[in-house]
Order: C-alpha cells, then sequence, then structure tokens
C-alpha cells in the first residue's frame, strides 16, 4: 500500500510556485536599437493577440498596468525598424515584470515595409533548422517535468528512448555531438549523472525559472558556436527583477527547489536558485536497488555600465551521488542490477563572465568560463570492497578554461558581419583501474594519464538581404585547431565554410537553405586513452577531428503570425568517425549507454550518413491553443570494415509527435502529448561468451555479439502524457 501511495504522489506531483513579490501590478520596460542599445522613441509596444497598447517616451520606457495574470508577448514596432514579438513572460497578481524589447533597423524604405511581427522569428544566418521555443511551452508541457531535453522531443528530427534517459538525438546523430550555451557561455553537460563524453543522463541540470527563451538549432549554426554536430542549444536567461526581492518554491516530480531573484544595486540584479532531489527516498520506499541524489544550483548577476556596457557573471553546478540500496536483494533482477551498476560520485560546474559593449552600428562581446568535471566510479565483486575483489576504479577530471570574442556590426547598407576568436585550455586527467576479459583470460587495464591542450578557433560571417529583404544571402568561414596533435594544429585541415539562402516568394511563403561543414573534437576520454606505460594509444594512431557535411533545405509557410508550417530535408555525411579497435564497430552509438564513453583504442576511420524528411505544423497562442505536431522520417547509417552500411542506434526511422495544450477560464489549462518512436536497432548477446562464469563476473552482465552489430530491432513504442495545471493567483503569492 506505501508504494502505491507513493507512485499516486510521484504521478500527481504538484509543481508549487510561491511567490514574495511587490504590489505593483505593472509591466514595465525598454524599446532599444538591437545594434546600438539606444532607445527608439516613440515606438508603439501592444500586449500581441490584443489590442492592447502603450506608446514610449523619449527615452524608450513603457509600462503597462492592470495586467490579467498568465503568459503574455509584447509587440514593438517602429518607423524604420522590423516589428518584433517578445518572448513570453508570466504575469502574475502584483507582480511587477520588466522586459528589454530590442528592434532590429530595416534596410528597405519605407514605403516598402510591412510591418508583420510573428513569434516565428527567422534569422538572417539561420534561416532554417531553427525553432525558437517560449517558457509556456517548457512550463506547460506535458510529460516535460520542466526537462529542457523532454520538451525538444516534441519537435521534428529529434529522437527519444522509452529508457529513463535525456539523450539529446538530432537528426540521427549521437548525443555527443550537441552543444549548450546559457546567455553565450558554453557548457559542457545538460544532465545530472552524465555519460563522460556524450552529455547524456536521466535528470536535467538547467532550472528553467531562469529560462526566458531557447533558440534550439537543428543544422545551420552560427558560425561563432564551433565544436557541434548535430544541435546548438542556446538559452537566454532572464534578469533578476530590479525593483524588489522575489523569491520561488517550486516542488516537482523529482526535486524541491527555491529561486531568489531581486535588486543588489541601482543599476544590478541577481537571480539565484539551489535544488536537491528526493527521489533517494522514493527509490528506497519502492526497494529500487539504486539510490540516486542530485543537487545543483545556478545563478546570474547583471550590471548595467552606463547606456553602452552590459556585465553577466553566471554560475551552474551539479553534485551527484549514485549509490546501490543493497538491502533490496529479494528478486534475481534486483540481485542482477546490484552485481553489475557501479557506484558513481560526479561534480561539475561552470562559471562564466560575458561583457557586452555598444557601439554605433553593433557590439563587441567578450566571454571568459572556466567548467570542470570530476568523475569518479567503482565496483567490487559482491559489492564487498576489498582490494582482491576490486573490478572498477575509474577517477576522472575535465577543465576547461575558456575565452571567446566576437564582434556584430551592421553598415548603413544592411550588410551585416559577425567575426572573432575563441581560444581554450584543457586540461585532462584520468586514473583507471579495470578488469576486462579479453581473449579467454581476465587482464587488468591499468594507467594513469593527464594532458593539455589548447584549442583555437577564427570565424567570420556576413550576411545581407536583397530586392527589398525577399532574398537573404549569408556566407560563414571557421577555422579550428588543437595543439594535442601536428593532424589537429593545422587549422588549413579543419576549415568550416557555410552559406545559408532564403527566398520569400510572399510575406508567408518562404524557400530556404543551408550547407556547411561542421568539425568536431573527439571526446576528450578518447583523445587521453593510454596504455600501462603513460602512452596516448589513440594519439599514436592518429585521431583527427570528426568532419560533418550538412545539406539542408524547406519550404515556410505563415499563414498568420500564430501559425506555422515548415518542411525540411537533410542530408549529413559523417567522415573521420571514431572506430572502436577492440569491438571492430563505429562509436557512434555506443554512447547509448551511462558511465563513459569513448575510454578506448580507436582509430578515425569511420564514415556514416544520416538522412531524412520533416514536416512540422505549430500554432502558438491562437485563442488560448497551442499546438505541435512533427513528423521525422530518418535514417542513420556507419560504415563497417567491410564498408557496408550498419544502422545506428539512433536509427528510429519514424518519429510522430502531437503536442496539444488549451487554456480555460478561472486559469485551468490542459495538455497532452502523444509520440511514436520506431523500433531502434540493437545488438544480440553474445552468448557463448556471457555464458562463461569467469568473463561474467568481470562485469556482472552479457557481453554484446558486435559481430551482429545492430542486426536487431526493437519493437516501436508510443506514449501518451496528459497533463492538467490549476493555477491560483493571490494578493502576494501565486499556487
Amino acid at each position: 500500500m506505501r508504494q502505491v501511495v507513493l507512485l499516486v504522489l510521484l504521478l500527481f506531483s504538484l509543481a508549487i510556485s510561491l511567490y514574495g513579490q511587490d504590489k505593483q501590478g505593472t509591466i514595465k520596460g525598454r524599446v532599444v536599437n538591437a545594434a546600438s542599445n539606444e532607445p527608439v522613441p516613440f515606438s508603439t509596444v501592444i500586449i500581441f493577440g490584443t489590442t492592447i497598447g502603450a506608446m514610449t517616451d523619449f527615452d524608450g520606457n513603457f509600462s503597462f498596468t492592470g495586467i490579467e495574470p498568465g503568459y503574455i508577448q509584447l509587440k514593438a514596432s517602429s518607423v524604420g525598424f522590423e516589428p518584433y514579438v517578445s518572448p513570453e513572460v508570466l504575469i502574475t497578481r502584483d507582480n511587477s515584470v520588466f522586459i528589454e524589447l530590442k528592434l532590429s533597423e530595416s534596410v528597405v524604405g519605407i514605403e516598402d515595409v510591412v510591418v508583420r511581427a510573428s513569434p516565428f522569428r527567422k534569422k538572417l544566418e539561420s534561416p532554417l533548422s531553427v525553432r525558437i521555443i517560449g517558457i509556456q511551452e517548457i512550463e506547460k508541457n506535458p510529460g516535460g517535468n520542466r526537462d529542457i531535453s523532454k520538451v525538444i522531443q516534441s519537435f521534428p528530427g529529434v529522437a527519444s528512448t522509452p529508457a529513463f534517459r535525456n539523450d539529446v538525438i538530432v537528426r540521427g546523430g549521437g548525443p555527443n555531438e550537441n552543444r549548450f550555451y546559457l546567455d553565450d557561455v558554453e557548457i559542457p553537460y545538460l544532465n545530472h549523472f552524465s555519460t563522460q563524453g556524450a552529455s547524456g543522463g536521466p535528470v536535467g541540470i538547467i532550472n528553467v525559472d531562469f529560462v526566458e527563451e531557447l533558440n534550439f538549432y537543428s543544422g545551420a549554426f552560427p558560425v561563432s558556436r564551433g565544436n557541434a554536430m548535430s544541435s546548438v542549444l542556446n538559452f537566454r536567461q532572464i534578469d533578476g527583477n530590479n525593483e524588489r526581492m522575489k523569491y520561488r518554491a517550486t516542488i516537482g516530480a523529482s526535486d524541491v527547489g527555491l529561486t531568489v531573484d531581486g535588486p543588489t544595486g541601482k543599476n544590478s540584479s541577481l537571480i539565484l536558485s539551489a535544488r536537491r532531489s528526493y527521489l533517494q527516498f522514493l527509490f528506497s520506499a519502492l526497494d529500487l536497488p539504486f539510490l540516486p541524489t542530485y543537487n545543483d544550483f545556478q545563478f546570474k548577476h547583471k550590471t548595467k555600465i552606463g547606456e553602452k556596457g552590459e556585465l553577466t557573471v553566471l554560475g551552474i553546478g551539479a553534485l551527484d551521488d549514485f549509490e546501490l540500496n543493497e538491502k533490496a536483494n529479494e528478486t534475481e533482477y534486483q540481485r542482477y542490477i546490484l552485481d553489475n551498476i557501479p557506484v558513481q560520485k560526479q561534480y561539475s560546474y561552470t562559471f562564466g563572465i560575458r561583457y557586452r559593449r555598444f557601439r554605433n552600428n553593433g557590439y563587441d562581446t567578450w566571454v571568459l568560463s572556466r567548467n570542470y568535471l570530476n568523475n569518479t566510479q567503482y565496483k567490487y565483486a559482491g559489492n564487498v570492497e576489498v582490494d582482491s575483489l576490486k573490478l572498477l576504479d575509474y577517477k576522472s577530471g575535465e577543465g576547461e578554461n575558456k575565452f571567446r570574442y566576437e564582434r556584430t556590426v551592421q553598415n548603413d547598407n544592411g550588410l551585416k558581419f559577425d567575426y572573432g576568436a575563441g581560444f581554450e585550455n584543457v586540461l585532462y586527467r584520468n586514473s583507471t583501474v579495470r578488469k576486462i576479459y579479453l581473449g579467454n583470460d581476465v587482464v587488468t587495464e591499468n594507467y594513469d594519464v593527464a594532458f593539455r591542450t589548447n584549442k583555437f578557433s577564427f570565424f567570420g560571417q556576413g550576411s545581407k538581404t536583397f530586392f527589398d529583404n525577399r532574398l537573404s544571402l549569408s556566407v560563414g568561414l571557421r577555422f579550428d585547431g588543437s595543439t594535442y596533435s601536428a593532424e589537429m594544429a593545422n587549422p588549413l585541415k579543419n576549415i568550416s565554410p557555410r552559406l545559408s539562402a532564403s527566398w520569400s516568394f510572399t510575406e508567408k511563403f518562404s524557400l530556404n537553405f543551408n550547407t556547411g561543414r561542421y568539425v568536431q573534437l573527439p571526446p576528450y576520454t578518447a583523445m587521453g586513452y593510454s596504455d600501462s606505460n603513460g602512452i596516448m594509444v589513440n594519439k599514436e594512431n592518429g585521431l583527427k577531428y570528426i568532419t560533418s557535411d550538412h545539406i539542408v533545405a524547406g519550404l515556410e509557410i505563415q499563414p498568420n503570425e500564430n501559425v506555422q508550417f515548415t518542411v525540411e530535408g537533410f542530408y549529413k555525411y559523417y567522415r573521420d568517425y571514431p572506430f572502436s579497435v577492440m569491438d571492430s564497430v563505429p562509436l557512434a552509438s555506443k554512447s547509448a549507454d551511462y558511465g563513459v564513453f569513448g575510454d578506448e583504442p580507436v582509430l578515425s576511420i569511420s564514415d556514416g550518413r544520416s538522412y531524412g524528411v520533416e514536416f512540422l505544423g505549430r500554432v502558438r497562442n491562437l485563442k488560448g491553443i497551442n499546438l505541435i505536431f512533427s513528423y521525422t522520417l530518418v535514417r542513420s547509417e556507419f560504415k563497417d570494415l567491410e564498408d557496408n552500411y550498419i544502422p545506428t542506434s539512433w536509427d528510429n526511422k519514424h518519429l510522430l509527435n502531437l503536442t496539444a495544450t488549451k487554456k480555460f477560464s478561472k486559469n485551468w489549462d490542459l495538455g497532452f502529448k502523444w509520440r511514436f518512436v520506431g523500433g531502434a536497432p540493437y545488438t544480440p548477446y553474445d552468448l557463448e561468451k556471457s555464458s562463461l562464469k569467469q568473463a561474467w563476473d568481470v562485469q556482472g552482465r552479457g557481453y554484446l555479439d558486435y559481430a551482429s552489430y545492430n542486426t536487431e530491432r526493437l519493437q516501436s513504442f508510443h506514449q501518451l502524457d496528459i497533463r492538467v495545471d490549476k493555477s491560483y493567483f493571490f494578493d502576494r503569492w501565486t499556487l
């Protein structure tokens, strides 16, 4: 009975938010020039989807009062500027919100301007394969549990697994092919209990209380965002409240948290949060054989330095502890889990500083950051912790110190330039003792390695519109290098050119195109893998940058400002992907597991491809309705040693998602998400090898038959999530 009650509580867990707030029921803001940050006076600002409006004063300021609680967007327009629809903001009773609206100058004559704004904003550099996701879609996503990795699974090209994982799998690429940014600061890991070298994990780190908007790129990556081959997630965070302190307490399905934000001075604000899981108590009560505990923190401090300067200091970190519940050993399955899962302790952090200085026709951005991951795992036979029974003792650390400079400038004729450079200093350490079954015997791997490498990049991109904004073109070039080896140090061998184009037949219908080459370093676990003599094996093997060539083309239709339809076809070709020497298979699919990815001998000899077609239908805030319908036909394959294509673990073929939410009167919301995912390939077990007691005792589970790599398929699966929300807005707090 106790277990049933706990399951019901988990299923119907409430996201409870308590706000201690001021009594000014207003929305305040400022309209500024996106390039120079100078105020745009006498602009028109309306609440999107209504006729409620205001005009800015000489300093670009505006305010609204008496706003009904809920999510809203603002639309700003002014003569000589492109109209703009803001990210969503949450209004609560007696809550004061401040928002800054940035308008880009128009490059066509006043008589040619059609004032039409849409929340589906298009970028010159990336006219397709970009999804702008608002906070309401994140907060209200059925089954999303306020987790970014689950939310983006509603969009085309993004696969999911029935397992309790948060892998970001985009257009047939692996979880190690994505990059994540918070306010232009790169964070290497998105999840707790991360798979080192691949970023997957079961629970997201980012607190969505901080998120203002997410730009999700599944292609056509900005030239300043390197080392990615499948996706880039760029999170824009909110600023702290600039008037009074606010507090938000949240009880989620797996954790509790507290967020505090408010002013720290006349021109500065802070937002800070901390969260701790309670899964360990639930799992213990349910007699599960493992007990995960996670903690995280996040903060952002922003200071305005005059009218032209902004200094942002931010941080995010996690502390994770994965222990075994040895009391839960009554069933065969419980004992199986206890025998093969290692104990894991992991912590990670990223601290960053971004300084932005606005000029008359653009701005400069300096980003300085440090991130670190410490990963420890150990395992003993029978979980008896004596040295003679030690099976695994793994200690690893990855530290990166990064600097990046970007300059954005737009000339009077509308030509936009983005250029800059980056430098990173990397320290990787690994101490490994583990027993493996090799040949017909148990051998012990034992190595201790530490290496430093420097990474550098140079990039530039030019963009311009022609024929009264009907045609847009963008050309970019990026160079990357690393001092890891002479092969990697030559930036001429790691060139990443790219081209984007868009033709608007009408203001509602456009044809879009992008092609480009993207390069990515192999994981540090592969770069640092060594033998017992301390020789870095894969460096000797001539490890290279991985290369992926993309071609994407698509059509976009926007019947009105709330509705969008897109069709996109994509083709990605991979070269020099690491190939596992021990298992004779491409490394592309091996990041599908927990733990460590790439820590083995490899060769840069794998070629592969992924290709498909995507369809998206999307409705945002149309009479209280939000709708996402997406379908993807995708294939993902790599060549074996005989030059034959074999499917990767991400070759689901069919991905279908339908997500819908509806806002009703009296602050009720109802939503559902249904997804269908085609069966993924898998590799059967080597029954002969797995039946050997000596081999089984080393890892406590079966061995895969890599001679039959991904020759079997799982059954397709589908899942339905239903969500019901009821919000209560009181004078000084909200539930």
